[in-house]
């Protein structure tokens, strides 16, 4: 799956169509039906996702999350802050799995999100593991730190900041204001960045993160 694919026809809105856009596996399609299936039924316990974005689980949620891949095609190992529902984390497990090296790591302060994390991890057989820990009470060693809608970006940073001083880079979720985001994270904080269009949402933007340190 090539950056190039993910901005081709046709739309996403189900597992064929997902995988016509990015390439994905009939065993990959399979996984990600079954995790709608679980998604579902735990959902019905506990409000993990809106109904609506529930309905749009291909676009909204699986295609969305897949977009990161592309943008790190070497990375194995994964910090998924905030994981709460699984996404991106448990897309990127699913693409990964049988992949040498390939570990995702969901970190979720909220129980009762990690019970679902974690039977979803072990349903799947997937290359997971879940973490109920605040992310700054964590030191994981990891190529890529991501998270998507848990705080501003200087908070965010904040959260990652022991994963960036062991080596990661960080792939962030962001809207398409982020660019005030970043000048009011760089009140605190020194980095680089760069900026890419999301491929599910005209208004969403992936924010590529490297060389954090404290300003000043």
């Amino acid at each position: 799956m090539s950056v190039a694919a993910l901005l081709d026809a046709p739309e996403v809105h189900d597992g064929a169509s997902f995988a016509a856009r990015t390439g994905a596996s009939d065993a990959q399609v399979a996984d990600l039906e079954r995790l709608l299936r679980l998604l579902t039924d735990w959902n019905g316990r506990m409000n993990l996702v809106s109904a609506g974005s529930l309905g749009a689980f291909w676009p909204r949620h699986v295609f969305d999350s897949a977009q990161l891949l592309p943008l790190a095609p070497e990375a194995r190992t994964w910090v998924d802050i905030g994981a709460g529902a699984g996404f991106p984390g448990l897309v990127l497990a699913i693409l990964l799995k049988g992949a040498p090296g390939a570990r995702i790591h969901l970190v979720e302060s909220q129980a009762k999100r990690c019970r679902f994390l974690a039977e979803a991890v072990e349903a799947l057989a997937l290359p997971a593991e879940v973490h109920n820990a605040r992310a700054e009470d964590l030191a994981l060693e990891a190529d890529i730190v991501t998270a998507r809608a848990v705080a501003p970006l200087g908070r965010l940073l904040s959260f990652a900041r022991p994963f960036f001083a062991k080596g990661a880079v960080g792939l962030f979720f962001k809207s398409e204001g982020v660019e005030v985001e970043i000048v009011e994270a760089r009140q605190a904080w020194r980095f680089t960045c760069n900026i890419t269009p999301s491929a599910s949402d005209p208004r969403g933007r992936i924010l590529k993160v490297e060389g954090l340190a404290r300003a000043g």
